[in-house]
């Protein structure tokens, strides 16, 4: 049985991933901030059948938290196939790049960028240990530079300002880690969710969370004939599923 570790996996986007690859016969650590609110979530796919799962203290923001989950998962497997970072924040959506301080910038990154990092580099052993390893970062279309620059496009006017630079980081960090280990089993690559209706954006978005997650879930189980290093965004690509950098 594959091992699969998603963080943010409590609620929204993470939690449905969660449950689409449980129906696929996945074990599913639930990565949360709150053990709490990811055991009520655990709960929830137990009542609904699905028992492979449990959940993962985590806070991505925090190093030793994160050292801690290595150490935890550590005990109940010696190998883990998938990591998920689907963890993330927004910001405040209306800032702009002359006025937001770099303390709001540093902020998202902990978490966007920094919090994707010291996750991956963390579980990274127990990856090397599956023999189809595949890492799934959860960005955004607002990552993507080339739209940004593009007038016609539909979101070219949304430019949250760390936000937007945390998610081009995180695909720029994407693109990297793919090439270095471009000679092995992994599998990474970055994939859009689309503008969903969650928490995140006080459910604004027109997609929903099931559509979301199977997109994720859909880079999770690429075969070894399946690309790496790419960015998937049927929202903003929706004829070749995959958006320019």
């Amino acid at each position: 049985m594959k091992t699969v570790l998603i963080t943010g996996a409590n609620k929204s986007i993470g939690f449905e991933t969660a449950r689409q690859l449980l129906q696929q016969g996945y074990y599913v650590y639930l990565g949360c901030r709150d053990i709490r609110k990811g055991q009520q979530a655990t709960d929830q796919l137990r009542a609904e059948g699905l028992t492979q799962v449990e959940p993962l203290a985590i806070d991505v923001d925090d190093r030793n938290s994160i050292l801690a989950a290595r150490e935890a998962l550590g005990r109940k497997t010696t190998v883990l196939d998938v990591l998920v970072n689907n963890a993330g924040i927004h910001g405040a959506m209306q800032q702009t790049a002359p006025e937001t301080d770099s303390r709001a910038f540093r902020a998202v990154f902990d978490t966007n960028v920094f919090g994707v990092i010291d996750v991956t580099q963390a579980f990274m052993d127990l990856l090397k240990q599956s023999p189809a390893p595949r890492i799934v970062n959860v960005t955004s279309g607002l990552g993507s530079l080339s739209l940004h620059s593009d007038p016609t496009w539909k979101y070219y006017a949304v430019k949250p300002a760390s936000y937007v630079v945390s998610k081009a980081a995180l695909n720029a960090y994407t693109i990297v880690l793919a090439y270095d280990l471009r000679d092995t089993p992994f599998k990474v690559n970055a994939v859009d969710p689309g503008y969903t209706a969650t928490d995140f954006n006080n459910h604004s978005g027109p997609g929903t969370v099931f559509d979301a997650a199977a997109r994720v879930v859909k880079a999770v189980v690429l075969g070894p004939d399946g690309p790496t290093g790419q960015f998937y965004s049927d929202d903003n690509a929706p004829e070749t599923g995959i958006s320019p950098w």
